[in-house]
C-alpha cells in the first residue's frame, strides 16, 4: 500500500459476514502500527478509508523522527 505510505501492508480478510482490510506498518523497530481496520463494502478501497491510513501513517512518522 504505497499510496498510504513506504512499508504500509495490507491485510485482507472474509468471512461470512462480509470483508475487512487493516492497513499496518511494521518497518520501525520499536513497534507494529495498525493504521487502519475497517469492513470493506465493495469493491475498491474508499478514499476515506486511504486517507485515515495515510494521516496515520504521517503521524507514527513524524512521531518517529521526532522521538529518534
Amino acid at each position: 500500500m504505497t499510496e498510504i505510505g513506504p512499508g504500509t501492508v495490507e491485510i485482507r480478510l472474509r468471512d461470512e459476514v462480509g470483508s475487512w482490510r487493516v492497513f499496518y506498518l511494521a518497518r520501525l523497530d520499536e513497534a507494529i502500527y495498525i493504521l487502519h481496520c475497517f469492513n470493506k463494502k465493495s469493491q475498491r478501497t474508499s478514499g476515506r478509508d486511504k486517507a485515515i491510513g495515510k494521516s496515520r501513517y504521517q503521524a507514527v512518522m513524524q512521531h518517529h523522527r521526532s522521538h529518534t
